[in-house]
């Protein structure tokens, strides 16, 4: 048999990490055993903006390197992949159910429904709705009123299911504690637990693999798939993503961001996926990096926790900045790059003296290049004239007794050096400080921030040499003047 999973994500537009998660976790089963992974979109509870939500779902998938053997833009022989073009599929299934006596109309109202909730709180007990007594005539006679009805799944008493789910263990649940839960909305819209047995059927998918969060739901799914008399697929509810240390679901205040956020900094897809994939699953007891192809062959659900797996940011920061030190240099260009022309520190077609100062400051910057948009807030001084002094850097560094004078004296020196590079730059300026009594951090520190406007970053002496003379000296000038204006 072949493997056939899917993910079938609302379009929001917000593909948040722990959804891309479960994705991955579809994807890698399907690709481990030689299947196929389908992307379907619930969009029946969506009334607008379903195509550009959809095009950003896309568009994330396929930045991860994720991709799918049906679904939109690909096709398929169960097309269409939108639950809101498969009605009659809904319509079919439900007709069906009601010849079979496994549903019926629901007649009654929202003020009838309360009551009884209202009633069922007095009585202390749970409130699970039943269907009342009635009669055929008082069912003619809300038809000829055009009165609204749902279609409700007739709930068999004094049974217990149990799903075996491949995560969790076995999971029981009383059929005395389900509700007769609706299956079509008076609109005539379908719900999530209606929708979704009959679209995994049609779909041929073997293996269900989503949030835990749907665990509840997989009973009266289960119902339904009986009543229809449709093989079970296989379930697996993946655990939920928990804040930093601690097992409260994650929020947004601690990470819970969409995949597009992580894009515009700048992530490689690379780590994003092995990230992802190591949150809650895990090969042995040390294995950390894991390439695209590793992860397929090596993935598998018994391996994923039981217990919910914490976002851990540090973590994610370790693996993208291994990944980083993977890169060609080219790569690295290509992704500095677009964060450049943005900021308009770099236009037009890219220069050979454009390409080799990028090229430099990479490489100046090593190992602190972890995503590509650090290239702003690590090097922008590198793309720009207009020095911008970290004001706390100055109170520390320049605004001290002795510091212009010297600064005066260091702008002479960078003026004779020759040639203007590194090994020539480190040897000019440690002759400056032992010819007047200077320790090198009295020396280096306030020519970093006079040149640079950062108290921190990579070597001086490879700044200076990006920056070059004329700028450097520009801009010890700019600063004394800033200096003398207090």
């Amino acid at each position: 048999m072949s493997v056939r999973t899917r993910f079938a994500p609302s379009p929001t537009g917000f593909l948040h990490i722990g959804g891309v998660r479960t994705a991955l976790f579809n994807w890698l089963l399907a690709r481990h055993h030689g299947g196929q992974f389908l992307l379907r979109i619930d969009d029946t509870d969506q009334q607008r903006h379903v195509e550009e939500a959809v095009a950003q779902i896309l568009e994330g998938f396929r930045w991860m390197g994720i991709d799918w053997d049906e679904g939109p833009e690909v096709g398929g022989p169960h097309a269409p992949y939108f639950q809101s073009r498969r009605t009659e599929r809904y319509t079919e299934a439900a007709r069906r159910l009601v010849a079979s006596g496994h549903a019926y109309r629901d007649y009654s109202t929202e003020a009838e429904r309360a009551a009884d909730k209202e009633s069922s709180e007095r009585a202390k007990v749970a409130y699970r709705f039943r269907r009342k007594p009635t009669t055929p005539e008082a069912e003619a006679r809300f038809e000829a009123e055009g009165r609204p009805f749902a279609l409700r799944f007739r709930v068999p008493l004094g049974r217990t299911l149990i799903i075996h789910d491949l995560i969790k263990g076995d999971v029981a649940q009383k059929t005395d504690e389900i509700g007769d839960f609706v299956l079509v909305r008076p609109d005539g819209s379908p719900l999530y637990n209606f929708a979704s047995v009959v679209d995994d059927v049609e779909m041929r998918i073997t293996h269900v693999v989503r949030a835990e969060e749907h665990l509840s739901n997989t009973f009266s799914q289960l119902l339904v798939f009986e009543a229809l008399g449709y093989p079970l697929p296989a379930f697996a509810h993946v655990p939920y993503v928990a804040e930093p240390g601690s097992k409260k679901k994650l929020s947004k205040r601690f990470g819970a961001v969409g995949l597009d956020h992580f894009i515009r900094e700048g992530f490689l897809p690379e780590a994003m996926m092995n990230y992802l994939a190591r949150l809650g699953w895990s090969f042995d007891a040390s294995s950390e990096i894991f390439t695209r192809a590793e992860l397929i062959e090596k993935f598998s659900l018994d391996r994923v926790n039981s217990s919910p797996a914490s976002h851990d940011p540090d973590k994610l920061f370790w693996i993208e900045s291994e990944w980083m030190k993977t890169l060609p240099m080219e790569r690295k260009v290509e992704g500095v790059l677009p964060f450049l022309t943005r900021e308009g520190l770099v236009s037009g077609p890219l220069d050979a003296p454009t390409r080799a100062r990028i090229e430099a400051v990479i490489t100046a910057l090593g190992d602190r290049l972890k995503v590509f948009s650090d290239i702003l807030k690590l090097g922008r001084y590198f793309f720009t004239e207009a020095l911008t002094h970290d004001p706390d850097a100055v109170k520390k560094r320049l605004r001290k007794q002795g510091v212009p004078a010297m600064l005066e004296q260091l702008d002479a020196v960078l003026g004779a050096v020759e040639p203007f590079d590194v090994p020539t730059l480190e040897k000019a300026i440690h002759d400056y400080a032992e010819m007047h009594g200077h320790p090198m951090g009295q020396v280096v520190n306030p020519l970093r921030v006079a040149t640079t406007g950062q108290a921190v970053g990579p070597g001086l002496y490879e700044c200076l040499a990006i920056l070059g003379r004329n700028s450097c000296r520009a801009r010890i000038k700019a600063t004394l003047e800033m200096l003398r204006q207090g």
